[in-house]
């Protein structure tokens, strides 16, 4: 679920920081001099640890008795926070920095010292973001930043009404934003206050106050989508791709079908009730949560509030399609990548030709594009 996602995925990049700062820490001479690499152990036999690096080969490790072996746990910064465990406590699976020993004459690499990371605890931990995310996140789209009083406002939609929440930030609130061309969370990277801007997608969490029309964040994603509701002109499933009149330019787009990319129809009833939904005549509101980039609702950028009655629960339960089940003239509403005449799908929806004739039909787009990777697949 998209809520999961986001957690999972903050909870790997969390546990890569980690690392990082590991290497920087202060510690004897010799381990000084040591090479160094990060990975997940992904085989033991008897006292050798086969690790796999985030890129390139994986790499065997001898694990002598004199070896230091220490766990700590995810979101720490600090060695000191590290407690020691045996070689028999480390299982495939757990992330582990190994610093070599530079002295060592044996014949394969030996280890001085392991710091791990257990699976299970980065488990617990993205069960415990999960959490978080729901009660304590906000989304919608950027209306205003205000640099000099470090505040951003959102507008969202909730029960059919247009809301709006301040976001304030902090010194040490963790700001990301998602890569060029992805809505993967793992690969949204650090970037400043100033990269925020009007139109942005943008989710947070924090501490709100009593009715929720104000949050200190500690954490914030945002990425910039582009919304296109047009007709399709063609299409060719042996390139997956297809191109659009984008009805706003009336220019055509040609739309990259990726292994990511979500593709849904609506049927005539649901898109009746949906229309009648975003043009206010649905009772109900919209149960709390907006559609995002997985069809899921309110939270960060991989997850859904739950639920069976919300526009997000409606959008995930659509039929998947594919590339060549879209016919030449069908309307079609998409979420993509930034571009001008080349983008690529993040969600897109057919079936749509009565929720284009409700103005609220943007809402649904432009809420429906937070990512599946951003914050339950990126750590797995």
């Amino acid at each position: 679920m998209e809520r999961k996602k986001i957690a999972r995925g903050a909870v790997c990049i969390t546990a890569i920081c980690v690392m990082v700062v590991l290497l920087a820490a202060p510690i004897a001479s010799a381990q000084a001099a040591a090479s160094r690499f990060l990975g997940t152990i992904s085989a033991i036999s008897g006292d050798t640890l086969t690790v796999k690096p985030a890129q390139g080969d994986a790499r065997q490790v001898e694990i002598p008795s004199s070896a230091k072996i220490e766990r700590i746990e995810p979101g720490q910064t600090s060695l000191s926070a590290a407690v020691a465990i045996q070689f028999s406590d480390l299982a495939v699976g757990d992330r582990v920095l190994v610093n070599l020993d530079p002295n060592s004459t044996a014949a394969a690499p030996q280890a001085l010292r392991v710091v791990a990371i257990k699976q299970a605890d980065v488990a617990k931990k993205q069960q415990e973001d999960v959490e978080d995310w729901q009660k304590n996140g906000v989304d919608g789209l950027v209306k205003s930043v205000d640099a000099a009083g470090n505040t951003i406002v959102l507008t969202r939609r909730v029960a059919g009404a247009q809301k709006t929440v301040t976001i304030h930030t902090t010194p040490s609130t963790l700001l990301k934003r998602y890569a060029p061309g992805s809505v993967r969370f793992d690969e949204a990277q650090t970037a400043p206050f100033s990269a925020i801007q009007p139109g942005d997608q943008l989710r947070a969490r924090g501490t709100k106050n009593a009715d929720e029309t104000e949050l200190t964040a500690v954490e914030i994603v945002s990425g910039s989508f582009r919304n296109i509701s047009g007709t399709v002109i063609s299409t060719d499933p042996a390139s997956s791709t297809i191109v659009v009149k984008d009805l706003a330019t009336k220019k055509p787009v040609t739309v990259q079908v990726g292994p990511e990319s979500q593709l849904k129809r609506l049927d005539d009833h649901t898109a009746q009730f949906l229309a009648a939904r975003l043009k206010g005549n649905a009772a109900g509101g919209n149960g709390g949560g907006r559609p995002n980039a997985a069809g899921n609702g309110n939270g960060p950028p991989s997850s859904p509030r739950g639920g069976g009655g919300g526009l997000e629960a409606v959008l995930d339960r659509a039929q998947s399609i594919q590339v060549k089940d879209l016919q030449k003239g069908e309307a079609v509403m998409l979420v993509s990548t930034q571009g001008a005449s080349d983008v690529t799908a993040i969600r897109l929806l057919a079936g749509v030709e009565p929720l284009l004739e409700a103005p609220a039909s943007q809402d649904l787009l432009s809420n429906w594009s937070m990512s599946s990777g951003a914050p339950e697949a990126a750590a797995q």
